[in-house]
């Protein structure tokens, strides 16, 4: 997931995922990206996704995948025989009809029912075409991993991923509570919990989905940046996470219902992060706080 030089003797780098890429080809096979296109820093440090065409074919082994439209993309897969891929069942839009479909269990069935996880992947085995989409606008995100590499996904972010791709959970430990008269809530700004995709003897392929526009940041060590919770489409596991309330100074208490507060999930480098232009208010943000995960403060 960290970019790298751009040329390497007569081939260049791919400064989305890092594959080299033989001179004159026009984009990576691995992700897609635009090669030759130079890569432009806002002046607040972040990196918009790199461009990919319309129709751009990722090279998956014997396998392959078109990203198709713009607007709302869609996934093509185009399945080697004995190939496959996992997903989430509502994510299928059209398949060819060998194209065998069948479920696939998930390790810690008993931890996964009691986080009121699903149970179960949907499997699509190959050979034929078979493809996904979101139905919603946004960007189609390709993350080749290399063997050992791995990632950390918000849910129900997923589109599809490569089945020798393992799939794993963990608890974001991101939370807050309110109260009104007797009754308290407790609020996940960002999901209790969080996906993590690691590529483990071969390398493999996870394809997300964000709303709108996807921006990129490279965190060095120590750097932090505040986001909006539901704003996070994707971390690197070396970035740390946790809750940062900020309120105007003229209010009484910082916990009082009263003026504006602003939640945020404070990320500290080093490592990528990868944010959305789409993004939900935090529910509860503006109601009596009571008890909070691990937290920073800043008073204006």
């Amino acid at each position: 997931m960290q970019p790298g030089p751009q040329q390497a003797g007569r081939a260049n780098k791919c400064v989305w995922c890092g594959t080299v890429v033989e001179a004159g080809q026009a984009s990576c096979p691995s992700c897609g990206a635009a090669m030759g296109v130079a890569e432009e820093e806002s002046e607040s440090g972040w990196v918009q996704l790199p461009a990919r065409k319309d129709m751009a074919k990722l090279k998956l082994g014997n396998s392959s995948c078109q990203i198709e439209g713009v607007y709302v993309p869609v996934a093509d897969m185009n399945l080697a025989a004995g190939d496959s891929v996992y997903f989430a069942h509502h994510v299928l839009l059209w398949k060819d009809p060998q194209v065998n479909i069948s479920t696939m269990s998930l390790k810690g069935a008993w931890k996964r029912m009691f986080a009121g996880l699903p149970l179960i992947m949907t499997q699509a085995t190959g050979p034929g075409h078979v493809a996904f989409s979101m139905d919603d606008p946004g960007e189609v995100i390709p993350v080749p991993l290399h063997p050992g590499q791995e990632i950390d996904v918000r849910e129900h972010i997923l589109l599809t991923a490569t089945s020798n791709v393992a799939y794993d959970w963990f608890q974001t430990n991101i939370w807050f509570r309110t109260r009104n008269g007797k009754d308290t809530e407790t609020h996940y700004p960002m999901g209790m919990y969080m996906d993590r995709f690691r590529a483990e003897q071969t390398p493999g392929l996870v394809l997300l989905h964000a709303g709108g526009n996807v921006f990129v940041r490279d965190l060095k060590p120590g750097q932090t940046m505040l986001v909006k919770p539901s704003a996070l489409v994707f971390k690197s596991p070396t970035v740390q996470m946790q809750l940062h309330f900020e309120h105007p100074g003229l209010a009484f208490s910082m916990w009082a219902p009263w003026g504006n507060r602003y939640l945020w999930l404070r990320v500290h480098g080093p490592g990528r992060i990868g944010v959305q232009s789409v993004f939900r208010p935090v529910e509860g943000e503006q109601a009596n706080v009571v008890q909070w995960s691990n937290a920073t403060v800043t008073r204006w």
